[in-house]
Formats: structure tokens, C-alpha cells, sequence
């Protein structure tokens, strides 16, 4: 039996995936802060931010079975509002929860894919990552990251047998988009914030369902040679493509355009 070990899997595009993976025979491990074991997925408790959480969780996963197949890095919070309003309290645990997770889970669970001589990674990330929205800017900035992480640490592990991919979802209709911490202070100076969150919430809400996501991240964990990103939804994929045919500063104005 297969196993996976994913993050954030107590909801959204994470449920899906678990869900998915589940269905098709897999051993799921479900870590979260506040899931629950259900219909064969198992739920860990699990604080990415943590990092002896992540340990004690990996541990617990490794008590139970003697390898990993695929590891999805998919926790993730977000924040909107302008820069020059957002607390740096917020914007440093939007970065502590979407990318220094992403990094502390990766370090807790190489030793075991090194040991096995191989497995796979998968981060979340987002058409946010190359194409920045504004009033989401530490989103945007935190994604990047992951990009820029996963294409590093690819070339690290390649000698152990170990593959990369980050997954770039559109808009997905999940209950990230309510959970959504919000600055509104600074709203009558930057007079276009207000509308730009709402037209991105509202994209959001319209989006694609969770389960046509977890579909791409059963693909690119089953895949012979995985690429090292992947966008989800045809219509990202258009603006991804475009976005590296075009000038910056026209792409740039664009985005800008989109939400003004």
C-alpha cells in the first residue's frame, strides 16, 4: 500500500486530496491542528508552525508505517489589505504558516526519503506566486517563496530519488477564502482595496471545486516524471504562459488593472 502524508487536510483542496488518495487505496496520513480520523484517513495533530509538532506528528506517522510515497505540503493561511496598513505581526505569520511550514515539514521528513532512496514532494502554491495580486501582497510574496524553495531543494535531493513539484491553483472555492484575516484599516487612503478583495473573494467563491485540484495532485504523485510546476484551472494556465511571453511591466499593469 501506498502511503501519503499531507498537511492542511482538514479541509478544502487538503480533505479533497485525502479523500482522493483514500478512495484509490492509499494510506493517508492527515496532519492539521484540527481535523479528525475518518473512513480510513488518519488524522495526526499537528502545528506546522511548531516545529516540534511537526516532529512528534512525523514520528507518530512513522510508528505506523515504514515509508513515505508522497508528502503534500499544503498548509496555508492568507491576509489582504495594503502594505503600508498590514501589521507585521499578520504578515509574519502569514509567512511562518505558508512557508516556513513548508520548510520545517520538509526537513522533519527527508531523512526518511533519504533512508528509502526515494518519494515525492508537492507543495501548494499559487498563480499568486508569478502573477502577485495586489492587497495580497504577503500571500503572493509567501508563494514565491515556495516556488523558489521547491526549485532549490529539487536540485538537492535529486541524488536520493527524491521529486519536487509545486502546484499552483486558480481560484478554488473553499472555505480559505472566510477565513481570510482582513486589514481594513487604510481603506479611505487606498480607496480601490475595499473592491479589489471583494472581486478576488468573489473569484474565489466562483472557482473550481477542491476535488478537481486533489485530481491534479493524484496525477503528479502518480506520474513518471513529474514537471516542477504544475497550474490548476485552464485559464491560469493561459495568464501563466502569457506571463512569460509579455513584457513584465504590461503583465504588471494588467494584474493591476484586474483589481482597480
Amino acid at each position: 500500500m501506498k502511503t501519503i502524508l499531507l498537511t492542511g487536510g482538514s479541509s478544502g483542496i487538503g480533505k479533497a486530496t485525502a479523500e482522493l488518495f483514500n478512495q484509490r487505496g492509499w494510506q493517508v496520513f492527515e496532519l492539521s491542528r484540527s481535523g479528525k480520523s475518518y473512513d480510513g484517513i488518519i488524522h495526526v495533530d499537528c502545528d506546522v508552525t511548531d516545529e516540534q509538532s511537526v516532529l512528534s506528528a512525523v514520528s507518530e506517522v512513522l510508528r505506523q508505517t515504514d515509508h513515505l510515497d508522497v508528502i503534500f505540503s499544503n498548509a496555508g493561511m492568507g491576509i489582504s489589505g495594503a502594505i503600508e496598513y498590514t501589521k507585521t505581526d499578520d504578515a509574519r505569520r502569514q509567512m511562518d504558516v505558508n512557508f516556513f511550514g513548508a520548510f520545517t515539514l520538509t526537513k522533519v521528513v527527508l531523512p526518511q526519503l533519504r533512508e528509502q532512496g526515494g518519494g515525492r514532494i508537492i507543495f501548494t502554491s499559487s498563480v499568486a506566486a508569478v502573477l502577485a495580486v495586489p492587497y495580497q501582497a504577503f500571500y503572493s510574496a509567501s508563494k514565491a517563496a515556495i516556488n523558489a524553495f521547491a526549485l532549490a531543494l529539487q536540485n538537492e535531493v535529486r541524488p536520493f530519488g527524491v521529486k519536487v513539484s509545486v502546484l499552483m491553483p486558480g481560484d478554488v472555492a473553499t472555505g480559505f477564502t472566510g477565513a481570510r484575516i482582513k486589514e481594513q484599516q487604510g481603506e479611505d487612503v487606498y480607496t480601490h482595496a475595499k473592491q479589489a478583495v471583494e472581486a478576488m473573494e468573489r473569484d474565489e467563491r466562483e472557482g473550481m471545486t477542491p476535488q478537481e485540484i486533489a485530481k491534479l495532485v493524484y496525477h503528479i504523485a502518480t506520474t513518471r516524471h513529474p514537471r516542477p510546476e504544475y497550474v490548476g484551472g485552464t485559464i491560469y494556465k493561459i495568464f501563466y504562459i502569457l506571463n512569460t511571453l509579455l513584457p513584465k511591466r504590461l503583465v504588471n499593469w494588467i494584474e493591476g488593472k484586474m483589481y482597480s
